[in-house]
């Protein structure tokens, strides 16, 4: 196939003049520069106009979106620094002990702590929860009383849990 085309091309190109060959070679140059000129260059340099034109919106987009994500980190900070309190907090309490698969629980507001009631609890889930709450809600416990039953890790406790700082 490959040297048969060659023979055609080669008939072909033989059988043109002098001139003609010139102007097959010269007109070739020329059309390869153009699709050069119409597939390279242009494209190219019309992108790299649009570029520049944009460049000024982009970092403008930039610096406004540099200085919404460091609001959002100072707004984050803030947020975690309010510890909820009183009804709020036995509330947070309560439905983060549902969440957790302990629905048995007593939750109760006394003065400024949440006193948290369970019979017959996993011991294991229990201090899972409890160092979860302990780092989300930012409460420790003032008080706790755990008495352990006959199945292994299975417990009765009551314990109060407070904001963090009070006394």
């Amino acid at each position: 196939m490959k040297k048969q085309l060659g023979e055609t091309w080669a008939e072909l190109w033989d059988g043109r003049t002098q001139r003609e060959k010139t102007l097959l070679m010269w007109g070739g140059l020329v059309a390869g520069l153009a699709i050069v000129y119409l597939l390279l260059w242009a494209p190219a340099y019309d992108g790299r106009a649009r570029l520049r034109e944009s460049l000024p919106a982009m970092q403008r987009q930039l610096a406004q979106m540099t200085a919404q994500a460091n609001e959002a980190r100072s707004l984050a900070g803030s947020a975690q620094g309010v510890t909820p309190t009183g009804g709020a907090l036995k509330d947070a309490l309560a439905k983060s002990l549902a969440d957790n698969g302990m629905q048995a629980a007593q939750v109760q507001v006394i003065g400024a702590a949440v006193q948290i009631q369970m019979k017959n609890a996993s011991f294991p889930l229990w201090t899972m929860w409890l160092d979860d709450v302990r780092k989300q809600f930012k409460v420790q416990v003032s008080e706790a009383h755990i008495q352990a039953l006959k199945p292994d890790g299975q417990v009765d406790l009551t314990a109060s849990l407070q904001p963090a700082g009070a006394k």
